[in-house]
Order: C-alpha cells, then structure tokens, then sequence
C-alpha cells in the first residue's frame, strides 16, 4: 500500500473524499489515503504542505495561489469546486452593526493570516470602496474562536462559509448581515511538488477516483440527508448548497489563474507574480 497524507476542512465540500475513502477505493486501487481534517483552513494548510505534514491539500484557490507565490513548492493539479465559496459576513447576534457599510473601519475575525477569512476581508473591502489599508484583524483560528472574539468584543464581524455557519445564525450566535461570494472556483487540489514528481501515477489514479465520484456526487440517493446529517444541518439549507454548488473535475485555466493573481497584487497581498506554467501542472 502507498501512504497518502491529504487535507482539507471539516465542511460538506469534502464529503466525496470521505465516501471513496470509507468506501475502500482507494484501497483497491493500494492507495492508503490518510485524511486530516483542519478546522483552521487554508493558512494552516499551506504551512502543511510547506513542512511536508500533507502530500495533498483540498484548499481554497487564492490562499494557495498567495502562498506559491511567497515560495511554498507546491502545484496546482485541479479545480475541486469550480462554483464560487459564498462567504457570509457575520457579527454577534447583539452587535450594534446591522448593515455592511457599518463595518468599514471594524476588526476582522480571521483564522489565521493567509486564510481566506483573511484574504477575503480584502476583496470584500474593495468591492465596498473601503481603505484597505484600515482593515483591522483578529486572529482567531477557528470558528469557536471567532464566536468567542465577537462575543467579548475583540472582533466585530467574521466572514466564513455560510452554509456551514448558518446553525450559529439559526441558534442565535450570529446574524448574518451580507454574503461575499469569490469571484472565482473557490477550491483547487495542491500538491507538494517533491511528493508530484516522486508520484505521478499515484496522483492520478486519486484524481480518478475522486473525479468519477463527484461527477455523480448528486446523484447519489438521499446524498442531501447524509449532507444534512454528518455536518449538523438542516435538510432545507443543504438542498440549497447543493443546487448553487458545481463540483471540477477539470484543470484551473490561465484567465482564471491570472484573475486570481492580478486580484491579489492590486490589494497588495502578493509582491511578485508566478508563471502560470510553473504553477498549474
């Protein structure tokens, strides 16, 4: 058997790698594909791959893309969602912030510098006019730290998957006030450059085998009560997810690619540019 470390966040997105891993089809193919679950996101993912704690990270596109391009020896192999991530933006249920525009100026609750909480709080800023150069930040790892940081007034809005966020709007913890969706797939598959050159057959008979799943992902019977049940949500919401939501099984494109990057010099959140041939494999 060939060992196989990968990550991803604990969240609906990923249910297809723990179907084909429960499933045993990796196994028969004599791939042991070992998951990490990282509530933290994105950041800690890219410091994963750059301390060789994962082979593979199931990660958002521009926190990759922004990581890359300050040096960590990673590909981009494919898209895994290519729908965009809708991020709601959230405050305490009391807060005295009630629409957007209250927030410019405000402290970001984020789960760690290079996250997409954190990289998103910029994008969002620019599409409201707002300074960038005021944002303010908490950081808070997780989302039980960003309820406990808004609560105590150390942060004023945080913004994270909405679906999986909406049983903190439902109970009472948060309001949602706006969504801020990507402005592109929001989820690519990122491998450590030494584990792809070293694996390349390995690599792609995982791509496969996740590819043939999450073709017919929705098709599955009752797929949206499994969803519902495993990640603690109403069947209503999932439903919803499930129609805005468009699983990849292609490769990410150089406009898309460029749009990322251009996005992320012009809120001077990267300082050089990568070749799109050096990144995208």
């Amino acid at each position: 058997m060939k060992s196989v470390k990968i990550a991803g966040v604990p969240e609906h997105f990923n249910l297809p790698w723990h179907l084909c891993i429960e499933n045993g089809e990796f196994d028969q193919v004599g791939i042991d594909l070992q998951w990490t679950d990282v509530p933290e996101g994105t950041g800690k993912m890219c410091q994963m791959l750059r301390n060789e704690e994962t082979d593979i990270a199931v990660i958002l596109t521009e926190g990759i893309i922004k990581d890359i391009t300050a040096g960590n020896n990673s590909s981009i192999v494919q898209v895994y969602v290519q729908s965009p991530l809708i991020w709601g933006i959230h405050v305490d249920t009391n807060s005295k912030y009630n629409q957007l525009s209250d927030l410019e100026n405000t402290t970001s609750a984020i789960s760690r510098i290079g996250s997409g909480s954190h990289l998103m709080s910029f994008v969002n800023a620019k599409q409201q006019n707002w300074d960038t150069f005021n944002l303010k930040f908490e950081i808070v790892n997780t989302i039980d730290g960003a309820v406990e940081a808004l609560q105590n007034g150390k942060a004023d809005y945080f913004m994270w998957e909405r679906f999986m966020t909406k049983p903190l709007v439902d109970n009472g913890t948060f309001r949602r006030i706006a969504d801020c969706p990507t402005p592109w797939p929001c989820f690519v598959i990122a491998i450590r450059n030494e584990f792809l050159k070293n694996n390349t057959s390995t690599v792609d008979l995982i791509l496969d085998i996740i590819n043939n799943t999450t073709i017919e992902f929705k098709d599955i019977p009752s797929i949206d009560r499994t969803l519902a049940s495993r990640y603690n949500q109403k069947l209503e919401d999932i439903q919803e997810w499930l129609k805005l939501t468009r699983w990849s099984q292609k490769k990410l494109d150089k406009n898309t690619f460029d749009k990322v990057q251009n996005q992320l010099l012009e809120l001077n959140l990267i300082e050089n540019k990568v070749n799109f041939e050096t990144v995208v494999k």
